[in-house]
């Protein structure tokens, strides 16, 4: 499921996928279920995504000269660089449509639900197989905090907290199978 020829590349998961739970985690505290607990879980993942993101660049910048996947210029980096030129726009849009329809409760999801997708094809600009299954799973969390009624808390609850979760767990794996 993890592929480590590439240790540098999983590092640099570790590192990302740290930074984007702490930031998913954080947006999870926009109305969270009144109990305290709730908040408590997501500082949690918050200061794992901290924790992960430290350990993850400081080891990436250690192991810069070794493998990876994606060479400046080559088409695997045109790719990357393609995938995530398309997500940017599409949250900007998706964003602005939700706004505009006064459906802002839904940014949440559908930010996360792109976020999900982008990593399918990046399974193989990376030859790393655990995207695509962080892709699925963050999606299908997306479509789940879509729907859910958000009278006891905000979509961007569920987003962040299992989203923010789920982008803890695989950066952990990724930084631990690295090393």
């Amino acid at each position: 499921m993890i592929s480590t020829e590439f240790p540098r590349d999983l590092f640099m998961t570790a590192a990302i996928f740290g930074v984007a739970a702490f930031v998913w985690a954080g947006w999870g505290q926009e109305r969270p279920p009144k109990h305290w607990l709730w908040r408590v879980l997501l500082v949690i993942v918050q200061r794992g995504g901290v924790v992960a993101g430290g350990f993850g660049i400081t080891l990436a910048v250690r192991n810069w000269r070794g493998p990876t996947a994606i060479v400046v210029g080559g088409p695997p980096f045109v790719a990357y660089m393609i995938t995530f030129a398309v997500e940017v726009v599409a949250i900007v849009v998706l964003a602005i449509w939700a706004a505009r329809r006064k459906r802002t409760d839904l940014i949440a999801p559908l930010a996360l639900a792109v976020v999900g997708i982008h990593f399918i094809p990046l399974a193989w600009v990376f030859a790393q197989p655990i995207y695509a299954v962080t892709g699925v799973i963050t999606t299908a969390i997306a479509v789940v905090a879509a729907r859910v009624p958000d009278r006891w808390a905000a979509r961007s609850f569920w987003c962040g907290l299992l989203g923010g979760a789920t982008l803890l767990a695989v950066g952990l794996l990724c930084l631990f199978a690295a090393t």
